[in-house]
């Protein structure tokens, strides 16, 4: 039987520990301009951004008051037939395509 892989020692206990984040554009942009103009590395800025958000005991947003939102019934314009919204949405991105194929060929 292999060597076991965990372990119990507690000798690293206080070591950094390496992940992965995923972070939202405008949330790594704002983080890459504040590194910068402070100086600090784009790690010191990342956790001292956490330790404050979690020092603030706020916790998520999924915790906080939900938003409620009150539909409203708005109908369609006259000539939309609400059944054919995808063809409507082909007939916008096809002009769209046109629209960007003209635009290259007079850049051209």
């Amino acid at each position: 039987m292999g060597e076991h892989l965990d372990s119990n020692s507690r000798e690293h206990h206080d070591a950094s520990v390496r992940t992965t984040l995923t972070l939202e554009d405008d949330l790594a942009q704002r983080l890459k301009k504040l590194a910068n103009s402070s100086e600090r590395s784009f790690k010191y800025v990342v956790n001292a951004a956490i330790r404050r958000g979690l020092s603030r005991g706020e916790g998520l947003a999924e915790e906080q008051e939900r938003f409620l939102v009150r539909p409203q019934a708005c109908g369609f314009r006259s000539g939309l037939d609400p059944r054919k919204l995808n063809q409507v949405y082909d007939d916008l991105e096809i002009e769209e395509h046109r629209r960007d194929a003209l635009e290259d060929t007079e850049e051209s």
